[in-house]
């Protein structure tokens, strides 16, 4: 391995693909070993593919006949300069809030799926460290989280679904920890739920779904947590979890 530390540029260049095979095994090894960063480059690809997807339709377009004055003596200039200043100025913007400048977004449901997404995405494929505290802890694991969380949590059982409890972890989230508790069934599909607690009691129980990146969530907020289940299969059969684990939360 490279001698060559770390840094910030080759983690932006991992996210984005512009990396040669040598020094993104090294990254790739790295990240294996801090976990939260993991979490923050997956962010950062999810956050660049959306980018991508409004923005590179208009690279090409002629600019409006209205603005097309302000562009002398090139009348038809195309909008990638446009785009590319726009380009730069989200990376602004995206690179302050990443140096922990940027005051904290504020907590909603739909950041919820998005969130429980990236943290199914980051760890699900684990192999070694998939959990902090496995399910032989169990006891010890719903106690360290209820109290990181600062409310009695109550992993749902799924055997009957078919899967079991792996363990869980501990996580930073936009307004405070968050809990993540993973299952697997026989196969090695797994499964993960998102929790956090929300600011104040909330009465709304509406049951929705989300399709993150291939990724989907059914999630919900009741009383004091807001919650979200996330596995790559088909929406049915999501659907089918879903409910048994909304129905052993919300009785």
């Amino acid at each position: 391995m490279s001698a060559t530390p770390i840094n910030e540029e080759d983690l932006h260049a991992y996210a984005d693909g512009r990396l040669q095979a040598g020094r993104r095994a090294e990254v790739e090894a790295w990240l294996s070993e801090h976990p939260e960063m993991r979490q923050a480059v997956a962010e950062w690809r999810l956050q660049g593919e959306r980018l991508h997807r409004a923005f590179d339709p208009v690279l090409d377009e002629a600019v409006p006949a209205r603005l097309a004055e302000a562009a002398r003596p090139s009348r038809r200039l195309p909008l990638r300069l446009a785009a590319a200043v726009a380009w730069l100025a989200i990376g602004g913007v995206v690179g302050y809030a990443v140096r922990g400048h940027a005051p904290p977004a504020p907590q909603s449901s739909a950041s919820l799926p998005r969130q429980a997404a990236l943290a199914h995405a980051v760890f699900s494929p684990e192999v070694r460290h998939p959990v902090e505290v496995g399910a032989a802890e169990e006891t010890h694991l719903v106690a360290w989280l209820s109290k990181r969380l600062g409310a009695e949590l109550k992993p749902p059982r799924l055997a009957a679904q078919g899967f079991e409890l792996v363990g869980g972890r501990l996580l930073p989230g936009e307004a405070g920890p968050v809990a993540q508790f993973m299952y697997q069934d026989a196969r090695g599909q797994r499964l993960t739920l998102y929790v956090r607690k929300d600011a104040q009691q909330n009465g709304e129980t509406a049951f929705r779904y989300a399709r993150e990146n291939g990724i989907g969530v059914f999630y919900w907020l009741g009383g004091r947590f807001g919650y979200a289940l996330s596995g790559e299969m088909e929406k049915p059969d999501l659907l089918r979890i879903a409910t048994a684990v909304y129905q052993q939360l919300n009785p």
